[in-house]
This record gives C-alpha cells, sequence and structure tokens, in this order.
C-alpha cells in the first residue's frame, strides 16, 4: 500500500528489510526539487544553562532566534534590554524580531514552555546531566506542548516510526518525573494521556526522527554543532544510503525576520532516477568511512547499512594501513577519519572513471558530488532545471557555494562563487 505526498512527485510505500521509505512515483531529473516540508517541532541543541550559572551562555544563546533559529544580527546579540526582541518572563530567550516572538508566544514558546524551561535551567540536578539528557528535556517540553496547542501535528509525531530501547526507556525514567513535576508546579492539565510509557514513546521517536539544523558554515571550524533540531512529517520518511541519489538543502538565515519557512527542508536530487527507484538521504556527511558509518548507523538508528557502498567496501582489507599510507599527502591538519574514503577514491581515480570498476566502483560520485572545500565534505546537487534542461551549476548543501559542473573533472574547486543570500 501507498502513500501519495502531498505536491510532491513521491510516494510512501513499504520496502522490504527497510520499513517505510520515498519512492519516484515518476521520472525524475537531476536538480528537481521533490519536497518542501514544513517542522511540526522545533526546540533549541543548546545546553540547560542561565547566564548566572555559565558565563559563555549569553554568547551562544544570544546567537539564534529561540523561535527561527535565525542567526540574530550582531546589533541583537548579547543584549538583552529591548522588550520587543526578548521574552518578558525570561529576557534571555531572545528572538529576531517582534513579529517572531509574538509568533512564539503563540506556539514554541507559550507560557507553560517559558516557565517550564526557567524552572529546569534553575534545577541543579538537571544541569549535571549530559548534554544529551538537557536536549531530551528541551524536546519533552516542546513535544508535550506540541500536544497542548496542535494535538493533529502530535499524533503526527506518535505516527512515525522508532518504537523505545532500553537506552530511550532509561532517559524516560529519570527525565519524566522532572517534566510531570513542572506540570504540577504550573497547574497545568496534561493532555494526551501523559505518563511514562508516553514519555519513553517520544524520547524514540526524536531519536529515529529528529533532524539537526546545523550552525553556519565557516572554514575554520571542522566539528559544526546543532543550532536546532526539528520533526519534519514527510523528510522523515527517507531512509538512509552512503551514495544518496539525492539530497537535503536548508535556508535557515535566509529571507526576511518572522518569515516562518526559514526552517523548511528542501531536498533536491543529485541526479536523475526513474520511475519506482526509492529515493535516499544520507544522514551523515558521505565522506566518513565504513567502520564510522557502520557504528553511527547502528548506534544512533539501529540498523546495519547493505547498500552497495558498504557492501564493496566492507570486503577491502587492510584499510587502515592503505589510509596510513597516503595520509602524508594530504593536506596538514586534517583528522585522518575525515578523509578516509577521500584518500581511497584519489588512489583509484583514473582506473574507475577508465571503467575499472572491481576497488570502488564510485569513485564518480565523490569526484562529482562532494564538496572539496576545506573543512565542508558537503554533497552537491544542480539548481534546479528550468524546464526540461538540467542546470550546470552544482550547489553544495553545506556551506552553499556554486561551481560549474561542465569541467569537474579537470578544474575541480577552481569555479567556486558563493552563494547570494
Amino acid at each position: 500500500m501507498s502513500l501519495a505526498v502531498p505536491n510532491s512527485p513521491l510516494k510512501v510505500e513499504e520496502i522490504q528489510g527497510r520499513g517505510r521509505g520515498m519512492v519516484a512515483s515518476q521520472p525524475l531529473k537531476a536538480g528537481e526539487i521533490i519536497l518542501r516540508d514544513s517542522p511540526i517541532l522545533l526546540y533549541s541543541a543548546l545546553p540547560l544553562s542561565t547566564p548566572s550559572l555559565s558565563s559563555s551562555f549569553s554568547a551562544s544563546a544570544s546567537g539564534f532566534c529561540h523561535h527561527c533559529f535565525r542567526t540574530l544580527p550582531p546589533s541583537l546579540q548579547g543584549d538583552s534590554s529591548s522588550p520587543t526582541v526578548s521574552c518578558p518572563s525570561t529576557p534571555h530567550h531572545r528572538f529576531c524580531s517582534s513579529s517572531c516572538l509574538s509568533n512564539a508566544q503563540n506556539s514554541s514558546h507559550s507560557f507553560w514552555v517559558c516557565q517550564a524551561l526557567s524552572h529546569l535551567q534553575a534545577n541543579p540536578q538537571m544541569l549535571e546531566q549530559p548534554l544529551e539528557h538537557q536536549v531530551q528535556a528541551r524536546f519533552l517540553i516542546a513535544a508535550y506542548n506540541l500536544a497542548n496547542i496542535n494535538p493533529s501535528d502530535f499524533q503526527i509525531l506518535l505516527s512515525l516510526q522508532g518504537s523505545p530501547d532500553d537506552s530511550t526507556i532509561a532517559a524516560a525514567q529519570f527525565l519524566h518525573p522532572l517534566v510531570s513535576s513542572l506540570y504540577s508546579l504550573l497547574r497545568m492539565n496534561p493532555q494526551n494521556g501523559f505518563s511514562l510509557e508516553l514519555t519513553s514513546v517520544l524520547l524514540a521517536k526524536d531519536k529515529l526522527n529528529a533532524f539537526g539544523l546545523m550552525q553556519p558554515f565557516t572554514e575554520d571550524d571542522d566539528q559544526r554543532s546543532v543550532r536546532a533540531y526539528g520533526i519534519y512529517p514527510y523528510a522523515s520518511f527517507f531512509n538512509h544510503d552512503c551514495l544518496p541519489n539525492a539530497c537535503r538543502f536548508d535556508y535557515v538565515d535566509s529571507g526576511p525576520p518572522g518569515d516562518s519557512h526559514n526552517t523548511d527542508f528542501i531536498i533536491r536530487m543529485i541526479h536523475d532516477v526513474p520511475q519506482g527507484r526509492e529515493i535516499c538521504l544520507s544522514y551523515f556527511p558521505v565522506n566518513e568511512n565504513y567502520s564510522s558509518r557502520q557504528k553511527r548507523l547502528m548506534e544512533d538508528y539501529g540498523f546495519a547499512c547493505n547498500c552497495d557502498r558498504c557492501n564493496v567496501e566492507s570486503n577491502w582489507s587492510d584499510n587502515d594501513s592503505v589510509v596510513e599510507d597516503n595520509a602524508e599527502d594530504q593536506e596538514e591538519g586534517m583528522e585522518e577519519d575525515q578523509y578516509e574514503n577521500e584518500t581511497m577514491v584519489a588512489s583509484d581515480t583514473d582506473n574507475n572513471l577508465q571503467g575499472d570498476n572491481n576497488d570502488f566502483p564510485h569513485a564518480y560520485f565523490f569526484i562529482k558530488y562532494m564538496c572539496d572545500r576545506t573543512n565542508c565534505w558537503g554533497t552537491l546537487a544542480p539548481l534546479p532545471p528550468q524546464g526540461d534542461t538540467t542546470s550546470n551549476v552544482m550547489e553544495c548543501n553545506v556551506c552553499g557555494n556554486l561551481k560549474s559542473d561542465d569541467d569537474f573533472d579537470t578544474d575541480k574547486g577552481q569555479d567556486e562563487t558563493p552563494m547570494e543570500d
């Protein structure tokens, strides 16, 4: 049984051994926008803290709007005196505009959310917890708030894949009493069967379906952190592939302040695919090596990947020694596990492009579709086609750079032009 995706050439189907996934309902072109998806829930990835407890809080917390998560302009960062961009109850919660604050007070930053976060930020027991638990607490507050303000979206959240495991049950056993105490303290009436079991289920949905909205890219930062997490009802159906045929673009810092669609996801095709083909994203940068990918997928999502790329790389021998032999030729200061696959690709590129596919049949993907900007590791996809004509300009989904596709194999990295906002 399949389910059509509104305003999209995709459908949701049950795929043997992979659960539900996205399938092309018609032939798709490189660069084609196949989905625009808005989040039903967003929450901050910041640790729970207060200015009085952490000298670094003000700088980190004031850098982004607490509703739409845009980067705040310098004139608003670190200044909690303006009533038009600060929450009246908690001035360290900052907003990019008065309209964003107004929208937040009716949704993501309701009175209950505001007060609940304030109480948690003053709770020494909570502040001693690892960041993962603090962010999970933020999610639970956002999720139970969603149950109050938009029950239909809350039911969509519950319909997504994900069942409690040992880790989510353990987290729920610790976090549920804290959230329950907030209901009692603030004299709020919980909705939708508030219980330990429901808290466990919610944490499981979050674990499998949350997407990270990353901090702005800079070449000096090889460890970009997450500014916020979001639950996207349709994007959550995309399965993973280590060589994806589509990739996600987000433009969080684009558009005027108060525009509620800046956190929308845009999914674009990397290359042409026929009707009936499953459309997959990569859940993390494609440069990660085989063992790292398998570890992340098992720990974070509970499955082992057997895509074509993994089937090839699982048969490689002496993987680490090959990387060490080639590492001397790479740019100084780069972490070895960040470029292991690129090193493999570089050693086999000529043979593979001439048709020798025995060692690494996917070298072409890395040469054409992986951004080579320092510390980026993003995926390149063509700009949306004009009519039936595929664009020859490729855009990176991480750093936003544009480059021509015409001479990717001879002048790689020479035609980069910053993308205009």
